[in-house]
Protein backbone atom coordinates (compact mmCIF):
# COMPACT_ATOMS: atom_id res chain seq x y z
CA UNK A 1 0.00 0.00 0.00
CA UNK A 2 3.14 2.44 0.93
CA UNK A 3 4.72 1.87 -2.20
CA UNK A 4 1.15 2.34 -4.23
CA UNK A 5 0.87 6.00 -2.07
CA UNK A 6 5.19 6.95 -2.99
CA UNK A 7 4.41 5.67 -6.77
CA UNK A 8 1.45 7.78 -7.12
CA UNK A 9 2.97 10.91 -5.26
CA UNK A 10 5.51 10.75 -7.78
CA UNK A 11 3.74 10.79 -11.05
CA UNK A 12 1.41 13.78 -9.38
CA UNK A 13 5.09 15.55 -8.95
CA UNK A 14 6.36 14.55 -12.69
CA UNK A 15 2.91 15.55 -14.38
CA UNK A 16 2.86 18.70 -12.37
CA UNK A 17 6.52 19.72 -13.82
CA UNK A 18 5.00 19.47 -17.08
CA UNK A 19 7.19 18.04 -20.33
CA UNK A 20 10.33 19.09 -18.84
CA UNK A 21 11.54 20.83 -22.12
CA UNK A 22 13.03 23.82 -20.58
CA UNK A 23 14.61 24.74 -23.98
CA UNK A 24 10.97 24.96 -25.70
CA UNK A 25 9.50 26.60 -22.69
CA UNK A 26 12.03 29.32 -22.76
CA UNK A 27 12.20 29.94 -26.48
CA UNK A 28 8.15 30.04 -26.91
CA UNK A 29 8.52 33.20 -24.36
CA UNK A 30 10.24 34.91 -21.01
CA UNK A 31 7.30 36.54 -20.12
CA UNK A 32 4.80 34.04 -19.87
CA UNK A 33 3.65 31.71 -17.34
CA UNK A 34 2.99 28.23 -17.00
CA UNK A 35 -0.13 26.44 -17.84
CA UNK A 36 -0.40 25.87 -13.82
CA UNK A 37 0.83 29.53 -13.06
CA UNK A 38 -2.27 30.91 -15.00
CA UNK A 39 -4.74 28.77 -13.34
CA UNK A 40 -3.07 29.30 -9.76
CA UNK A 41 -3.27 33.15 -10.79
CA UNK A 42 -6.93 33.02 -12.29
CA UNK A 43 -8.72 30.96 -9.66
CA UNK A 44 -9.06 31.78 -5.75
CA UNK A 45 -6.16 30.11 -4.05
CA UNK A 46 -6.74 26.54 -3.10
CA UNK A 47 -10.07 26.08 -5.15
CA UNK A 48 -8.90 23.61 -7.73
CA UNK A 49 -9.66 20.94 -8.34
CA UNK A 50 -7.36 19.02 -11.50
CA UNK A 51 -9.18 16.26 -13.38
CA UNK A 52 -6.94 13.42 -15.33
CA UNK A 53 -3.57 14.34 -14.14
CA UNK A 54 -2.74 11.04 -14.90
CA UNK A 55 -3.82 10.83 -19.00
CA UNK A 56 -1.01 9.95 -21.19
CA UNK A 57 -1.12 9.55 -25.03
CA UNK A 58 -1.84 6.52 -26.70
CA UNK A 59 0.14 6.56 -29.86
CA UNK A 60 2.70 4.27 -31.30
CA UNK A 61 4.74 4.84 -33.95
CA UNK A 62 7.76 8.05 -34.64
CA UNK A 63 9.24 7.40 -31.60
CA UNK A 64 6.26 8.55 -29.61
CA UNK A 65 5.62 5.30 -27.25
CA UNK A 66 9.07 6.59 -25.33
CA UNK A 67 7.76 10.06 -24.89
CA UNK A 68 4.85 10.00 -22.64
CA UNK A 69 4.37 12.86 -20.20
CA UNK A 70 1.49 12.47 -17.34
CA UNK A 71 -1.61 15.17 -18.47
CA UNK A 72 -0.84 15.10 -22.43
CA UNK A 73 0.02 18.86 -22.51
CA UNK A 74 -3.42 20.24 -20.94
CA UNK A 75 -3.99 20.54 -17.78
CA UNK A 76 -8.06 20.42 -17.19
CA UNK A 77 -10.46 21.10 -13.85
CA UNK A 78 -12.51 22.91 -11.97
CA UNK A 79 -12.44 25.91 -9.34
CA UNK A 80 -13.80 29.14 -8.12
CA UNK A 81 -13.44 32.82 -9.03
CA UNK A 82 -14.35 35.12 -6.37
CA UNK A 83 -16.37 32.41 -5.05
CA UNK A 84 -18.53 31.17 -8.19
CA UNK A 85 -17.83 27.77 -9.88
CA UNK A 86 -16.04 27.67 -13.33
CA UNK A 87 -14.16 24.77 -15.37
CA UNK A 88 -11.04 25.41 -16.65
CA UNK A 89 -8.57 23.97 -19.45
CA UNK A 90 -4.98 25.22 -19.45
CA UNK A 91 -2.64 23.80 -22.26
CA UNK A 92 0.98 23.60 -21.57
CA UNK A 93 3.39 24.27 -24.15
CA UNK A 94 6.12 22.32 -22.76
CA UNK A 95 4.71 19.13 -23.63
CA UNK A 96 4.77 18.38 -27.64
CA UNK A 97 4.23 22.08 -27.64
CA UNK A 98 0.76 21.91 -26.35
CA UNK A 99 -0.71 19.72 -29.73
CA UNK A 100 -3.58 18.35 -29.42
CA UNK A 101 -3.85 14.51 -29.11
CA UNK A 102 -7.10 12.38 -28.85
CA UNK A 103 -6.41 11.77 -24.67
CA UNK A 104 -5.59 15.70 -24.50
CA UNK A 105 -8.93 16.73 -26.65
CA UNK A 106 -10.73 14.01 -24.39
CA UNK A 107 -9.76 15.68 -21.39
CA UNK A 108 -11.06 18.90 -22.82
CA UNK A 109 -14.56 17.47 -23.67
CA UNK A 110 -14.59 15.90 -20.12
CA UNK A 111 -14.75 19.54 -18.21
CA UNK A 112 -17.03 20.85 -21.53
CA UNK A 113 -19.54 18.17 -20.42
CA UNK A 114 -19.30 18.62 -16.54
CA UNK A 115 -20.02 22.66 -17.24
CA UNK A 116 -23.04 21.95 -18.94
CA UNK A 117 -24.45 19.43 -16.59
CA UNK A 118 -23.45 21.06 -13.57
CA UNK A 119 -24.32 25.14 -15.32
CA UNK A 120 -21.03 27.11 -14.88
CA UNK A 121 -18.80 28.83 -16.77
CA UNK A 122 -16.50 27.37 -19.17
CA UNK A 123 -12.47 29.14 -19.48
CA UNK A 124 -10.26 27.98 -22.09
CA UNK A 125 -6.87 29.22 -22.32
CA UNK A 126 -5.21 28.12 -25.23
CA UNK A 127 -1.27 27.97 -26.01
CA UNK A 128 -0.89 25.43 -29.06
CA UNK A 129 0.92 24.54 -31.71
CA UNK A 130 -2.24 22.77 -33.00
CA UNK A 131 -3.04 19.21 -34.15
CA UNK A 132 -0.40 16.84 -33.16
CA UNK A 133 0.36 15.49 -36.58
CA UNK A 134 1.63 11.97 -35.26
CA UNK A 135 -1.60 10.90 -34.92
CA UNK A 136 -3.44 12.04 -37.75
CA UNK A 137 -7.12 12.09 -38.06
CA UNK A 138 -7.43 11.11 -34.58
CA UNK A 139 -6.10 14.99 -33.41
CA UNK A 140 -8.85 15.91 -36.33
CA UNK A 141 -11.05 14.18 -34.63
CA UNK A 142 -10.06 15.91 -31.08
CA UNK A 143 -10.76 19.31 -32.02
CA UNK A 144 -14.39 18.24 -34.09
CA UNK A 145 -15.65 17.17 -30.25
CA UNK A 146 -14.74 19.93 -29.09
CA UNK A 147 -16.22 22.51 -31.43
CA UNK A 148 -19.11 20.38 -31.49
CA UNK A 149 -19.11 20.87 -27.12
CA UNK A 150 -18.74 24.52 -28.38
CA UNK A 151 -21.99 24.59 -29.75
CA UNK A 152 -24.12 22.46 -27.67
CA UNK A 153 -23.09 24.81 -24.87
CA UNK A 154 -23.47 28.34 -27.02
CA UNK A 155 -26.54 30.10 -24.62
CA UNK A 156 -26.66 27.29 -22.15
CA UNK A 157 -23.43 28.35 -19.80
CA UNK A 158 -20.61 31.31 -20.89
CA UNK A 159 -17.63 30.43 -22.72
CA UNK A 160 -14.31 32.04 -22.44
CA UNK A 161 -11.28 31.71 -24.28
CA UNK A 162 -8.10 33.71 -23.46
CA UNK A 163 -5.19 33.16 -26.46
CA UNK A 164 -1.96 33.00 -24.58
CA UNK A 165 0.13 31.80 -27.14
CA UNK A 166 -0.16 30.82 -30.88
CA UNK A 167 -3.40 29.29 -32.48
CA UNK A 168 -3.34 27.97 -35.83
CA UNK A 169 -5.58 26.04 -37.93
CA UNK A 170 -8.67 24.32 -37.03
CA UNK A 171 -7.95 25.67 -33.27
CA UNK A 172 -8.56 28.81 -33.77
CA UNK A 173 -12.69 27.81 -34.96
CA UNK A 174 -13.45 26.67 -30.79
CA UNK A 175 -12.10 30.49 -29.86
CA UNK A 176 -14.47 31.79 -32.36
CA UNK A 177 -17.43 30.09 -31.17
CA UNK A 178 -17.15 30.76 -27.51
CA UNK A 179 -18.89 34.33 -25.98
CA UNK A 180 -15.63 35.95 -25.53
CA UNK A 181 -12.22 36.02 -26.75
CA UNK A 182 -9.08 37.53 -25.64
CA UNK A 183 -5.44 37.98 -26.68
CA UNK A 184 -2.41 38.59 -25.22
CA UNK A 185 -0.03 41.84 -26.94
CA UNK A 186 3.14 40.58 -28.42
CA UNK A 187 3.01 36.62 -27.10
CA UNK A 188 0.16 35.49 -28.73
CA UNK A 189 -1.80 35.41 -32.41
CA UNK A 190 -4.54 33.10 -34.48
CA UNK A 191 -4.52 32.47 -38.07
CA UNK A 192 -6.22 29.74 -40.18
CA UNK A 193 -2.96 29.70 -42.28
CA UNK A 194 0.37 31.15 -40.90
CA UNK A 195 2.51 33.65 -42.80
CA UNK A 196 5.02 31.00 -44.99
CA UNK A 197 1.67 29.12 -46.60
CA UNK A 198 0.59 32.61 -47.04
CA UNK A 199 3.17 33.80 -48.70
CA UNK A 200 3.09 29.90 -50.92
CA UNK A 201 -0.09 30.53 -51.83
CA UNK A 202 -0.77 34.48 -52.26
CA UNK A 203 3.37 35.41 -52.30
CA UNK A 204 2.35 38.09 -49.70
CA UNK A 205 5.11 38.70 -47.06
CA UNK A 206 4.00 39.06 -43.58
CA UNK A 207 4.54 38.29 -40.01
CA UNK A 208 2.35 36.23 -37.58
CA UNK A 209 2.14 38.98 -35.56
CA UNK A 210 0.89 41.48 -38.55
CA UNK A 211 -1.23 38.37 -39.93
CA UNK A 212 -2.94 37.43 -36.27
CA UNK A 213 -1.70 39.28 -33.51
CA UNK A 214 -3.44 41.09 -30.59
CA UNK A 215 -3.45 44.42 -32.19
CA UNK A 216 -4.59 43.29 -36.00
CA UNK A 217 -7.53 40.81 -34.18
CA UNK A 218 -8.62 43.64 -32.15
CA UNK A 219 -8.89 46.61 -34.58
CA UNK A 220 -9.06 45.15 -37.79
CA UNK A 221 -10.96 41.75 -37.88
CA UNK A 222 -13.09 42.26 -34.24
CA UNK A 223 -11.49 38.21 -33.78
CA UNK A 224 -10.87 39.52 -30.29
CA UNK A 225 -12.58 41.11 -28.04
CA UNK A 226 -10.42 42.25 -25.45
CA UNK A 227 -6.51 42.26 -25.35
CA UNK A 228 -4.27 42.73 -22.69
CA UNK A 229 -0.84 43.43 -21.81
CA UNK A 230 0.43 40.47 -20.49
CA UNK A 231 -0.69 37.10 -18.85
CA UNK A 232 -1.43 38.40 -15.78
CA UNK A 233 -3.53 41.32 -17.23
CA UNK A 234 -5.43 38.59 -19.39
CA UNK A 235 -6.72 37.02 -16.24
CA UNK A 236 -7.01 39.70 -14.65
CA UNK A 237 -9.58 40.50 -17.26
CA UNK A 238 -11.36 37.58 -17.09
CA UNK A 239 -11.98 37.22 -13.74
CA UNK A 240 -13.50 41.01 -14.37
CA UNK A 241 -15.77 39.55 -17.06
CA UNK A 242 -16.93 36.77 -15.30
CA UNK A 243 -18.47 39.38 -12.38
CA UNK A 244 -20.58 40.69 -14.94
CA UNK A 245 -22.20 37.06 -15.94
CA UNK A 246 -25.11 34.63 -14.15
CA UNK A 247 -23.53 31.01 -13.85
CA UNK A 248 -25.58 30.01 -16.91
CA UNK A 249 -28.73 30.70 -18.44
CA UNK A 250 -31.33 30.09 -16.18
CA UNK A 251 -29.59 32.50 -13.79
CA UNK A 252 -29.58 36.12 -13.45
CA UNK A 253 -26.19 37.84 -12.70
CA UNK A 254 -25.51 38.57 -8.94
CA UNK A 255 -26.77 41.99 -8.00
CA UNK A 256 -24.63 43.54 -5.82
CA UNK A 257 -25.52 45.77 -2.52
CA UNK A 258 -27.00 49.45 -3.47
CA UNK A 259 -28.48 51.87 -1.27
CA UNK A 260 -29.97 54.77 -3.35
CA UNK A 261 -29.18 58.00 -2.42
CA UNK A 262 -29.30 61.23 -4.54
CA UNK A 263 -29.37 59.81 -7.88
CA UNK A 264 -29.59 63.18 -10.18
CA UNK A 265 -26.64 63.75 -12.30
CA UNK A 266 -26.38 67.35 -13.11
CA UNK A 267 -23.40 67.11 -15.61
CA UNK A 268 -25.56 65.33 -18.24
CA UNK A 269 -27.33 68.49 -18.87
CA UNK A 270 -24.52 69.99 -20.25
CA UNK A 271 -22.77 67.64 -22.65
CA UNK A 272 -24.78 67.39 -25.93
CA UNK A 273 -23.60 70.40 -27.75
CA UNK A 274 -25.91 72.99 -28.71
CA UNK A 275 -24.71 72.73 -32.25
CA UNK A 276 -26.29 68.89 -33.66
CA UNK A 277 -23.20 69.11 -35.89
CA UNK A 278 -20.60 69.03 -32.61
CA UNK A 279 -19.15 65.85 -31.48
CA UNK A 280 -18.65 64.76 -27.78
CA UNK A 281 -18.14 61.34 -26.35
CA UNK A 282 -20.76 58.99 -25.63
CA UNK A 283 -18.56 57.56 -22.49
CA UNK A 284 -19.11 60.65 -20.45
CA UNK A 285 -23.12 59.79 -20.77
CA UNK A 286 -22.41 56.11 -20.00
CA UNK A 287 -20.02 57.22 -16.87
CA UNK A 288 -23.10 59.75 -15.66
CA UNK A 289 -25.96 57.23 -15.93
CA UNK A 290 -23.77 54.12 -14.04
CA UNK A 291 -22.48 53.02 -11.25
CA UNK A 292 -19.23 54.86 -10.56
CA UNK A 293 -16.45 52.59 -12.08
CA UNK A 294 -18.14 50.01 -13.25
CA UNK A 295 -17.90 50.19 -17.17
CA UNK A 296 -15.73 47.52 -18.41
CA UNK A 297 -15.69 48.06 -21.95
CA UNK A 298 -15.97 45.02 -24.73
CA UNK A 299 -14.50 45.42 -28.07
CA UNK A 300 -12.97 48.74 -27.04
CA UNK A 301 -10.77 48.99 -30.24
CA UNK A 302 -12.93 48.12 -33.00
CA UNK A 303 -15.78 49.45 -34.89
CA UNK A 304 -15.48 52.91 -32.56
CA UNK A 305 -18.57 54.19 -33.87
CA UNK A 306 -20.42 51.95 -31.58
CA UNK A 307 -19.54 51.49 -27.88
CA UNK A 308 -20.52 47.99 -25.96
CA UNK A 309 -20.24 46.71 -22.80
CA UNK A 310 -21.10 45.87 -18.98
CA UNK A 311 -21.56 47.97 -16.42
CA UNK A 312 -23.72 48.14 -13.09
CA UNK A 313 -26.33 50.36 -12.51
CA UNK A 314 -27.93 50.31 -8.36
CA UNK A 315 -25.58 47.28 -8.57
CA UNK A 316 -27.44 45.08 -11.32
CA UNK A 317 -25.34 44.09 -13.94
CA UNK A 318 -26.46 45.60 -17.67
CA UNK A 319 -24.86 45.26 -20.65
CA UNK A 320 -24.85 48.90 -22.78
CA UNK A 321 -24.95 49.33 -26.61
CA UNK A 322 -24.34 53.12 -27.73
CA UNK A 323 -23.79 55.36 -30.63
CA UNK A 324 -20.29 57.32 -30.58
CA UNK A 325 -21.02 60.56 -32.38
CA UNK A 326 -16.73 60.92 -31.83
CA UNK A 327 -16.33 58.18 -34.42
CA UNK A 328 -18.10 58.68 -37.74
CA UNK A 329 -20.64 60.51 -36.34
CA UNK A 330 -21.82 57.37 -34.51
CA UNK A 331 -23.39 55.90 -38.07
CA UNK A 332 -24.16 52.44 -38.32
CA UNK A 333 -21.87 50.63 -40.51
CA UNK A 334 -20.98 46.72 -41.28
CA UNK A 335 -18.47 46.30 -38.83
CA UNK A 336 -20.24 48.41 -35.62
CA UNK A 337 -23.77 46.57 -36.83
CA UNK A 338 -21.76 42.92 -36.11
CA UNK A 339 -20.29 44.14 -33.39
CA UNK A 340 -23.40 45.27 -31.64
CA UNK A 341 -25.58 42.43 -32.27
CA UNK A 342 -23.15 40.02 -30.99
CA UNK A 343 -23.37 41.63 -27.83
CA UNK A 344 -27.05 41.94 -27.73
CA UNK A 345 -26.93 38.24 -28.48
CA UNK A 346 -24.92 37.28 -25.18
CA UNK A 347 -26.87 39.78 -23.48
CA UNK A 348 -29.71 37.87 -24.18
CA UNK A 349 -29.02 34.25 -23.97
CA UNK A 350 -27.62 35.22 -20.55
CA UNK A 351 -30.56 37.49 -18.47
CA UNK A 352 -28.25 40.83 -19.10
CA UNK A 353 -30.93 44.02 -19.24
CA UNK A 354 -29.91 45.92 -22.18
CA UNK A 355 -29.42 49.88 -22.24
CA UNK A 356 -29.49 51.28 -25.70
CA UNK A 357 -28.23 54.96 -25.98
CA UNK A 358 -28.62 56.45 -29.17
CA UNK A 359 -27.27 59.50 -31.18
CA UNK A 360 -27.32 57.61 -35.16
CA UNK A 361 -28.13 59.68 -38.06
CA UNK A 362 -28.27 56.67 -40.03
CA UNK A 363 -26.38 54.10 -42.13
CA UNK A 364 -23.00 54.56 -43.42
CA UNK A 365 -23.23 55.26 -47.35
CA UNK A 366 -21.71 54.45 -50.22
CA UNK A 367 -20.44 51.13 -52.32
CA UNK A 368 -17.92 49.96 -50.07
CA UNK A 369 -20.54 49.61 -47.76
CA UNK A 370 -23.50 48.10 -49.95
CA UNK A 371 -21.00 46.03 -51.40
CA UNK A 372 -19.40 44.27 -48.09
CA UNK A 373 -23.21 43.83 -47.21
CA UNK A 374 -24.35 46.52 -44.92
CA UNK A 375 -28.45 45.58 -45.95
CA UNK A 376 -27.40 42.09 -44.26
CA UNK A 377 -25.25 43.59 -41.46
CA UNK A 378 -27.71 45.97 -40.03
CA UNK A 379 -30.52 43.37 -40.43
CA UNK A 380 -28.47 41.40 -37.79
CA UNK A 381 -28.26 43.96 -35.42
CA UNK A 382 -32.34 44.51 -35.67
CA UNK A 383 -32.78 41.29 -35.68
CA UNK A 384 -30.85 40.70 -32.04
CA UNK A 385 -32.19 43.46 -30.78
CA UNK A 386 -35.78 42.71 -32.23
CA UNK A 387 -35.12 38.94 -31.10
CA UNK A 388 -34.19 39.64 -27.21
CA UNK A 389 -36.57 39.09 -24.35
CA UNK A 390 -34.33 40.66 -21.10
CA UNK A 391 -35.37 44.52 -20.23
CA UNK A 392 -34.72 46.70 -23.03
CA UNK A 393 -34.59 50.68 -22.10
CA UNK A 394 -33.62 53.31 -24.94
CA UNK A 395 -32.82 56.36 -23.97
CA UNK A 396 -32.34 59.00 -27.58
CA UNK A 397 -29.58 61.64 -26.42
CA UNK A 398 -29.61 63.73 -30.17
CA UNK A 399 -29.93 62.18 -33.50
CA UNK A 400 -32.38 59.17 -34.55
CA UNK A 401 -32.65 58.92 -37.70
CA UNK A 402 -34.34 56.99 -40.52
CA UNK A 403 -33.98 53.32 -40.32
CA UNK A 404 -31.35 53.79 -37.99
CA UNK A 405 -34.16 54.83 -35.39
CA UNK A 406 -35.91 51.79 -35.70
CA UNK A 407 -32.64 49.69 -35.65
CA UNK A 408 -31.23 51.01 -32.30
CA UNK A 409 -33.81 49.68 -30.09
CA UNK A 410 -37.10 51.54 -31.21
CA UNK A 411 -40.48 51.39 -29.28
CA UNK A 412 -41.41 49.16 -32.76
CA UNK A 413 -38.75 46.24 -32.03
CA UNK A 414 -40.08 45.59 -28.97
CA UNK A 415 -38.45 48.00 -26.30
CA UNK A 416 -39.80 48.43 -23.09
CA UNK A 417 -38.90 51.87 -22.24
CA UNK A 418 -38.23 54.74 -24.82
CA UNK A 419 -36.53 57.67 -23.26
CA UNK A 420 -35.74 60.91 -25.40
CA UNK A 421 -33.86 63.95 -23.79
CA UNK A 422 -35.04 67.66 -24.97
CA UNK A 423 -32.23 67.51 -27.37
CA UNK A 424 -33.55 64.63 -29.19
CA UNK A 425 -33.70 65.25 -33.46
CA UNK A 426 -36.32 62.20 -34.41
CA UNK A 427 -37.03 62.21 -37.62
CA UNK A 428 -36.36 60.77 -41.65
CA UNK A 429 -33.14 62.34 -41.98
CA UNK A 430 -31.38 65.66 -41.31
CA UNK A 431 -33.33 69.32 -41.44
CA UNK A 432 -31.13 70.32 -44.60
CA UNK A 433 -31.77 67.13 -46.49
CA UNK A 434 -35.10 67.12 -45.93
CA UNK A 435 -36.10 70.60 -47.10
CA UNK A 436 -33.91 70.19 -50.08
CA UNK A 437 -36.19 67.63 -51.62
CA UNK A 438 -39.31 68.56 -50.27
CA UNK A 439 -39.62 72.15 -50.62
CA UNK A 440 -36.94 72.11 -54.06
CA UNK A 441 -39.27 73.52 -56.46
CA UNK A 442 -39.76 76.93 -53.96
CA UNK A 443 -35.77 76.74 -53.37
CA UNK A 444 -35.53 76.62 -56.90
CA UNK A 445 -37.70 79.46 -57.78
CA UNK A 446 -37.21 82.07 -54.90
CA UNK A 447 -35.17 85.14 -55.64
CA UNK A 448 -32.45 84.24 -53.13
CA UNK A 449 -32.53 80.00 -52.68
CA UNK A 450 -30.01 79.91 -49.72
CA UNK A 451 -32.16 82.71 -47.96
CA UNK A 452 -35.42 80.17 -48.50
CA UNK A 453 -33.18 76.87 -47.92
CA UNK A 454 -32.08 78.55 -44.62
CA UNK A 455 -35.79 79.33 -44.20
CA UNK A 456 -36.88 75.86 -44.78
CA UNK A 457 -34.71 74.24 -43.10
CA UNK A 458 -35.61 76.07 -39.84
CA UNK A 459 -39.38 75.13 -40.86
CA UNK A 460 -38.96 71.15 -40.87
CA UNK A 461 -36.21 71.81 -37.90
CA UNK A 462 -39.35 73.29 -35.80
CA UNK A 463 -41.59 70.49 -36.86
CA UNK A 464 -39.52 67.55 -36.49
CA UNK A 465 -36.04 68.08 -34.98
CA UNK A 466 -36.99 67.56 -31.58
CA UNK A 467 -39.11 64.36 -29.86
CA UNK A 468 -42.38 65.92 -28.79
CA UNK A 469 -43.76 64.19 -32.13
CA UNK A 470 -42.69 60.75 -31.71
CA UNK A 471 -44.24 61.30 -27.67
CA UNK A 472 -47.25 62.66 -28.73
CA UNK A 473 -47.95 59.28 -30.44
CA UNK A 474 -46.07 57.07 -27.79
CA UNK A 475 -42.98 56.08 -29.60
CA UNK A 476 -41.43 57.74 -26.44
CA UNK A 477 -42.70 57.24 -23.20
CA UNK A 478 -41.28 60.05 -21.71
CA UNK A 479 -38.94 63.01 -22.40
CA UNK A 480 -36.48 63.70 -19.65
CA UNK A 481 -33.98 66.16 -18.18
CA UNK A 482 -30.43 64.40 -18.57
CA UNK A 483 -29.92 64.75 -15.18
CA UNK A 484 -32.62 62.87 -14.21
CA UNK A 485 -31.69 60.10 -16.59
CA UNK A 486 -29.44 57.55 -14.25
CA UNK A 487 -32.87 57.99 -11.41
CA UNK A 488 -35.43 57.09 -14.56
CA UNK A 489 -33.31 54.01 -15.30
CA UNK A 490 -32.48 52.63 -11.89
CA UNK A 491 -36.66 52.85 -11.32
CA UNK A 492 -37.41 51.27 -14.55
CA UNK A 493 -34.79 48.57 -14.58
CA UNK A 494 -36.57 47.53 -11.30
CA UNK A 495 -39.91 47.53 -12.34
CA UNK A 496 -38.64 45.25 -15.56
CA UNK A 497 -36.80 42.61 -13.15
CA UNK A 498 -39.79 40.01 -13.46
CA UNK A 499 -40.32 40.53 -17.60
CA UNK A 500 -41.40 37.62 -18.89
CA UNK A 501 -41.89 36.93 -22.52
CA UNK A 502 -43.66 33.54 -24.04
CA UNK A 503 -42.41 33.30 -27.87
CA UNK A 504 -44.29 31.25 -30.37
CA UNK A 505 -42.59 27.12 -30.47
CA UNK A 506 -39.98 26.98 -32.96
CA UNK A 507 -36.43 25.41 -33.54
CA UNK A 508 -34.70 28.51 -34.03
CA UNK A 509 -35.11 31.76 -36.02
CA UNK A 510 -32.81 32.27 -39.21
CA UNK A 511 -31.37 35.42 -38.22
CA UNK A 512 -28.96 36.87 -41.58
CA UNK A 513 -25.87 35.71 -41.30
Amino acid sequence: MSQNIQKLEDKIKMAKLGGGEKRIAKQHSQKKLTARERIDYLLDEGSFEEIGILVTHRTTGFGMEDQKFYGDGVVTGYGTVNGKLVYIFAQDFTVFGGSLSETHAEKICKVMDLAVKVGAPMIGLNDSGGARIQEGVKSLGGYADIFHRNVKASGVIPQISAIMGPCAGGAVYSPAMTDFTLMVQDTSYMFVTGPNVVKTVTNEEVTSEELGGASTHATKSGVTHITSFNDIACLEDIKKLVSYMPQNNKKAPEKLPYEVGDEMRKELDSIVPDSSNKPYDMHEVIRGIIDEGSFYEIHKDYAENIIVGFARLGGRSIGIVANQPMSLAGVLDVNSSKKAARFTRFCDCFNIPLLVLVDVPGFLPGTDQEWNGIILNGAKLLYALSEATVPKVTVITRKAYGGAYDVMNSKHIGADLNFAWPTAEIAVMGAKGASEIIFRREIQEAADSQAKLAEKEAEYAETFANPFEAAQRGFIDEVIMPRDTRRKLLKGFSMLENKKVLRPERKHGNIPL
